[in-house]
């Protein structure tokens, strides 16, 4: 992203001579999956682009090393796959004995159904099904575990041989986040009706249940839109927190082209952030106080920030970024990088810096100002995974070497266009944000004055 050739081929000779996956050692499939595989296959899908847009970052004799390992990677995740009645894999994996004896039989939703883009893409990128059918049959398992009544899934915990729900609380942070993250995700990338199916049906009952406060963001009376925990089967409030993940929403309402929604929601995380310089773990919007206060420098909250100014081009979304980076040089930095915010209200740090905080929390703030990137100006369309690994929009992933994904679903394999990707129950689009609303701030004062209070700021 930076254009640095030099270190970017450093790191992967230093990845290529050191690192090895045959270890004893137990890891979580989805971690493992969103942030080493995804991170090797992402560099060698631009090490192997013949246009190199963000400089020569080619490397001599590459022999498809990153590939072999991704590979090997995710033929030692594929236990978790094997042996659950359901299909829905286990949360562990030993990289060298399986899934361990004493393994647990309960999983998240996101956890178990956000590995479709990765394994997606190594299967088209090898021709060998497998690793897809494995990741979409988990997919398709936990939709069918929906709620007859209300359609939501749960967001943590089932039990990955009865299909039984252990939580019953629905939401849009922790433990669904990137589930409906990668439904919409792996229709862009490999163009699967039924992934937009299934997105637009989630994207429906989110809107129907979860959704509160009035009809429109930026007209009329009532509450800011919000979008609550309740009960997967009744739809009933469950508690009055939500959580720092959810802050990734707007970003996936841009996607949709849902683009007035989700700038009033974005508003929301963003008064947070300015009453506390962070955005803490759990947030009680009835108590307008932290429920769990530290911050482990999250990205969620600059990654819509982005999303919306690409969007909308408004100057708002820069301001919010030099607040987010300010707060984050006055709060969080340390002797040798930057560390967790303890808690919020005191500012007391943890000897912690997560790996996401380069991969995204960085990524996103940089190209928030770097107009000029060739992400942006190349003419190549990117996709970020949903842990801030670049793959590229490209034809070779839309055509699959098989024909049915799921045997004995006929339709599998039906593609829609990309101009067809519509929201439902959305209110803007992207290309009808007007130019004199570009300059404004997004939100009407009055609405803007109405978050600030919601969240204790006056």
């Amino acid at each position: 992203v930076m254009g640095n050739s030099s270190e970017f081929q450093k790191a992967v000779k230093l990845v290529i001579d050191t690192v090895s996956f045959d270890k004893d050692s137990t890891v979580q499939v989805f971690e493992a999956t969103i942030r080493v595989l995804g991170s090797l296959l992402s560099a060698h899908i631009i090490i192997t682009d013949t246009k190199q847009p963000f400089g020569d970052m080619t490397i001599k004799d590459y022999d498809n090393e990153l590939l072999h390992m991704a590979h090997d990677l995710a033929v030692r995740l594929l236990p978790a796959f094997e042996n659950t009645k359901t299909g829905i894999p286990y949360p562990r994996v030993n990289l060298k004995k399986g899934v361990p004896p004493d393994s647990n039989n309960e999983t998240c939703t996101a956890g178990a159904g956000s590995l479709l883009v990765e394994f997606g893409i190594l299967s088209r990128l090898l021709g060998d099904s497998t690793f897809e059918w494995v990741a979409r049959r988990a997919v398709k398992a936990l939709w069918n575990l929906r709620s007859n009544n209300t359609g939501l899934l749960g967001r943590n915990v089932v039990n990955i041989q009865t299909g039984h729900w252990v939580g019953k609380q629905s939401g849009l942070g922790a433990g669904s986040d990137s589930f409906y993250e990668y439904l919409l995700k792996s229709y862009i990338l490999f163009g699967e009706k039924e992934d937009l199916d299934m997105f637009n049906d989630a994207y429906r009952n989110i809107q129907n249940h979860l959704r509160r406060g009035r009809e429109a963001c930026n007209e009329g009376e009532g509450d800011p839109p919000l979008y609550v925990n309740v009960n997967m089967f009744t739809g009933q409030l469950m508690n009055t927190w939500i959580d720092s993940l959810q802050a990734f929403f707007p970003g996936l309402q841009v996607l949709i082209g849902d683009v007035e929604d989700a700038i009033c929601l974005h508003a929301f995380y963003y008064a947070i952030w300015k009453r506390y310089g962070a955005l803490p773990e759990r947030y009680n919007w009835q108590l307008q106080a932290p429920d769990v206060p530290f911050y482990p420098l999250r990205p969620e909250l600059v990654e819509s920030t982005y999303l919306l100014y690409q969007a909308t081009k408004n100057p708002f979304y820069l301001h919010v970024g030099m607040d987010i980076l300010q707060s984050l040089e006055k709060y969080t930095k340390a002797k040798c990088g930057y560390a967790t915010l303890h808690h919020v209200v005191e500012k007391t740090k943890e000897d912690r810096m997560e790996s996401f905080f380069l991969s995204e929390t960085c990524k996103y703030l940089y190209l928030l100002f770097d107009e000029e990137n060739p992400l942006h100006k190349s003419g190549n369309k990117y996709m970020f995974t949903t842990e801030g690994h670049i793959v590229s929009v490209d034809e070779r992933f839309r055509n699959s070497l098989w024909q049915d994904i799921l045997p004995g679903e006929e339709d599998s394999t039906e593609k829609i266009k990309p101009n067809e990707l519509k929201a439902v129950n959305f209110s803007s689009n992207c290309n009808r944000v007007p130019d004199e609303r570009r300059y404004l701030l997004p939100l009407k004062s009055n609405y803007m004055r109405q978050i600030d209070r919601m969240v204790g700021l006056i």
